[in-house]
């Protein structure tokens, strides 16, 4: 049971003193202490980043001569059924554990937290008693891996409760409101040492699910549309190289348009602009042509710089734009979106890009390596550096694939490529081909072209010199009208570990 007398909670990069309290160490020349459930359950969308919502929440407690430091944090999603809330701990439990001791540094305390707004009729104490079987399997599953947990809270409603603590003077069975956001003294010095919380999951997986409106439905016919003349030209090896040229000549130009419109404020309208700034014909020929993992891989080099922001906005859109029975073609965008997340620093989103890119297609390989490695907090450099080499690789018209360096992120276990499309689904363009995320293809016949306004595609040769590109007769390029209307945004259930 935690001293309530005492602090009782992590923060990112803190201390834990004799008697669990909890120094957070903000920046490099000051830090907060947490002294209250309340200033607890404050601190848990700065642990995270964001605001979790129907969450199961684990963070990791270590301990250095009597004073402690924070360590991992895991979450996953409450499962519908009380049926799977023994699985979905033990597998939290354990996942958080052996991802610590894979870094050298296991638990030895753990804080748990249950969050889950009311149903309709519902009220905040009425969830903490539902949720209260899941709080005890928690502490269960952590203490049969001799890791206590020394405080569980619910937060529902705007309020908190402990399981922990039996005090109705720090603890009241009605549960105790939460301070308003951003008012707590963790919330300012975080806001002085510029942590910033990113709001919802639900609003982060927004800018990330396909659309479900009117324009969904015109964006599904010219997919067709599209389709009928693409998927053909990629599965044919005469014409494939072609269609990559165009798909990537396509991409830098709408990458092109999104960094020559203005700004504009907040993220929701930021993301119908760049709706509006994409064509449905557009977008279909990106979504086919990144069904090609080849060009999906000279795609990824647009990874770092002045380019890496247009790039995810460009991934983002195209995976809003994969409607109806196109949701699995969303594993390309949705996978260099999380690459280009992890790339530029952005972990949160990146895991949960490629999280949905793994729910559109459990199978596809690029995304579950890079989630891998996102979350077990290996450094993307030595990725950035093999898609580097493989661009100036290409860049020269004397390099040949066997050439260029390959970086396999893949553990000894684990295959060297994908897999096809699923049964029942649409087969997906490439299906069969070179599948190796870092590798180069065999450079081909030579065909000068001057660059795209200066900017130096994925694969393509700097300005006034002679880049490979494959024999073939290049297709039309396409042009469309924007899309009307807006999204809606969608819940999902996610895992970080």
């Amino acid at each position: 049971m935690t001293n309530h007398g005492e602090t009782t909670g992590p923060a990112e990069n803190g201390d834990i003193t004799e008697g669990q309290a909890l120094n957070a160490r903000i920046a490099h020349d000051g830090q907060v202490t947490l002294r209250t459930p309340a200033e607890l359950a404050d601190a848990l969308p700065y642990l995270l980043g964001y605001r979790p919502e129907d969450s199961i929440v684990l963070v990791a407690l270590h301990d250095r001569a009597g004073r402690g430091r924070f360590g991992g944090r895991a979450r996953l999603g409450i499962p519908a059924s009380p049926d799977d809330w023994a699985a979905a701990a033990r597998q939290l439990a354990h996942g958080l554990v052996t991802g610590s001791e894979r870094r050298g540094a296991r638990p030895e305390q753990m804080v748990a937290y249950v969050c889950q707004e009311p149903a309709k009729g519902e009220s905040g104490r009425e969830v903490m008693q539902r949720l209260r079987p899941l709080a005890q399997l928690l502490r269960t599953e952590c203490g049969s891996l001799d890791v206590p947990v020394i405080e569980a809270l619910c937060i529902s409603g705007g309020r908190f409760w402990s399981y922990c603590c039996p005090n109705d003077e720090c603890c009241p069975a009605e549960g105790a409101p939460m301070g308003l956001p951003g008012t707590s003294v963790l919330a300012a010095a975080a806001t002085y040492a510029g942590i910033q919380v990113r709001g919802s999951l639900s609003e982060l997986h927004a800018r990330l699910l396909p659309w479900e409106t009117a324009a969904a439905f015109e964006q599904e016919i010219v997919l067709d549309a599209a389709g009928i003349d693409l998927v053909p030209r990629i599965l044919d090896d005469a014409t494939r190289a072609d269609v990559a040229e165009e798909t990537l000549d396509l991409a830098e130009r709408i990458m092109n348009r999104f960094a020559a419109a203005p700004p504009v404020p907040g993220t929701p309208q930021a993301d119908l602009r760049d709706d509006e700034l994409l064509g449905h014909d557009e977008a279909a020929a990106l979504i086919l042509g990144l069904q090609d993992r080849t060009t999906r891989d000279r795609a990824a080099a647009w990874m770092e710089g002045e380019e890496a922001g247009p790039a995810l906005r460009l991934w983002r859109a195209l995976a809003r734009r994969c409607v109806g029975p196109y949701g699995e073609h969303a594993a390309a965008p949705l996978t260099l979106a999380g690459w280009v997340a992890w790339s530029t620093g952005d972990d949160l989103e990146a895991r949960e890009a490629l999280a949905m890119a793994l729910g559109a297609d459990p199978d596809y390989l690029f995304a579950r390596l890079l989630h891998q490695a996102c979350n077990e907090g290996l450094d993307p450099e030595s990725i950035r550096r093999c898609l580097r080499a493989e661009r100036a690789g290409r860049a020269r018209p004397d390099t040949e694939a066997g050439d260029v360096t390959e970086v396999n992120t893949a553990s000894p276990d684990q295959g060297a490529s994908e897999t096809g499309g699923h049964r029942g689904h649409r087969a997906r363009p490439g299906e069969g081909s070179d599948t190796h995320p870092h590798r180069a293809r065999a450079a081909e016949r030579k065909r000068p072209r001057p660059p795209i306004s200066g900017r130096n595609r994925p694969g393509a040769s700097k300005p006034g010199s002679t880049r490979t590109r494959a024999a073939g007769k290049g297709g039309a390029r396409r042009g469309g009208t924007a899309p009307e209307g807006a999204r809606t945004a969608g819940n999902g259930t996610e895992g970080d570990t």
